[in-house]
């Protein structure tokens, strides 16, 4: 791994600083988990697109800049250390946009990526069923054959950006008798405005709707939604897992942006004498920096032609725990002001540490609980048996 930049990728970092300098908003944005802000958030995204920020390693056709992984993380490095604003559009360009790139047709990409890029058309992911969580593969939802396409009915759960979202992609069962649970299942994209489609939001602790549970009730999809081959769905979803669990998601520049202002938080109200607080600010520094390091070396190998695979999972464990202990950390230096919502005269940074705790608390949960994690990790990579089951 070579963490020397070249003069093309300084020069990268240099125009994406300076765009990033004139375009953040001065002012944060109401909350992306609130209607106001939901729209706040998706002008923000068709001003990335206009000078082509939105998705920089996309090809150009697509909107992109056609920039390789390494200069995404110089940007994304850049994006967070510039307070940019949350990325509403997150779950379309680093879930499903991968997704399409290996699976999709020329016909699809043409069609979903260009105002997916834009914030145009904003993505739900709608996987998770109320039996049928970590175990993703006991899902009940179905998909029957129509003329033309397919009807699906069931019920979804803590589908991310549903509450405020215009379409979303999941699995459902398109064929009940398959021998295992894993077969014999579909990745579909549908709109939420359709006829059949019930959305009904879900608060968080701070009661904004950051999930919403789907009903849907004979939803007619056209052929041209199914993404890969029809009952061979679980393949599909394995490489949007593996961009969830891995860098897409969650780039190490969102964790040394926050271990930075968290640095900035300890010189600023801290106790020097607290030598324990002191410690736990020296942790998160650290893990932020590893994980960095992490994800360099991840890109040099991905060059190299090797691919990541299960070690997805040690990616998505140390990111989830550690987003955790950066933001309990900062609030126990705020003490009872860390507290106030986004709403509060006197939040800190707006309510930021509130908030992105709230949100810190999902983290083991989604994209395959920890717990799960383990396992795999367990497994696949350290070779030892397999639990019971």
């Amino acid at each position: 791994m070579d963490l020397d930049f070249s003069a093309a990728e300084n020069t990268f970092r240099a125009e994406a600083r300076a765009w990033l300098t004139a375009h953040v908003p001065s002012s944060r944005l109401p909350s992306l988990e609130t209607a106001e802000g939901f729209e706040a958030h998706r002008e923000w995204e068709r001003a990335l697109f206009a000078d082509r920020w939105s998705v920089v390693s996309w090809p150009e056709e697509h909107g992109g800049r056609g920039a390789s992984l390494l200069q995404w993380l110089i940007f994304e490095e850049e994006y967070y250390a510039a307070d940019a604003p949350g990325r509403v559009s997150q779950n379309g360009i680093n879930l499903l946009a991968p997704t399409l790139f290996e699976h999709g047709t020329p016909e699809q990409r043409a069609r979903v990526l260009p105002p997916m890029a834009s914030g145009e058309v904003i993505w739900a992911q709608a996987w998770s069923e109320p039996e049928a969580g970590s175990d993703l593969a006991r899902l009940r939802s179905t998909a029957q054959r129509t003329e033309g396409g397919w009807r699906l009915s069931g019920q979804k759960t803590w589908s991310s950006r549903a509450a405020f979202a215009d379409r979303a992609f999941g699995l459902f069962r398109s064929d009940p008798a398959a021998d295992k649970p894993h077969r014999g299942l579909t990745y579909l994209m549908f709109p939420l405005d359709a006829p059949g489609v019930t959305v009904r939001p879900i608060g968080r602790l701070d009661g904004k709707p950051a999930f919403a549970e789907l009903f849907l009730e004979d939803v007619f999809v056209p052929d041209e939604d199914v993404i890969g081959t029809p009952g061979e769905g679980w393949r599909v979803a394995m490489s949007t897992a593996g961009n969830e669990r891995g860098l897409t998601l969650r780039s190490p520049g969102r964790f040394t942006a926050a271990a930075d202002r968290l640095a900035q938080l300890w010189r600023d109200e801290a106790d020097p004498a607290d030598t324990a607080l002191r410690d736990r600010v020296a942790d998160a520094m650290i893990g932020a920096r590893a994980y960095e390091l992490f994800a360099y070396a991840s890109v040099s190998r991905i060059a190299a032609g090797e691919s990541i695979g299960a070690e997805s999972s040690l990616n998505k464990v140390f990111w989830s725990e550690l987003d955790i202990a950066l933001h309990e950390t900062a609030l126990d230096l705020l003490g009872p002001y860390g507290e106030l919502a986004d709403d509060a005269e006197d939040a800190p940074e707006g309510g930021g540490w509130a908030e992105g705790y709230t949100f810190s608390l999902a983290g083991p949960i989604y994209a395959g609980t920890n717990e799960i994690q383990r396992d795999i990790i367990a497994e696949r990579l350290l070779g030892l048996p397999k639990g019971r089951r």
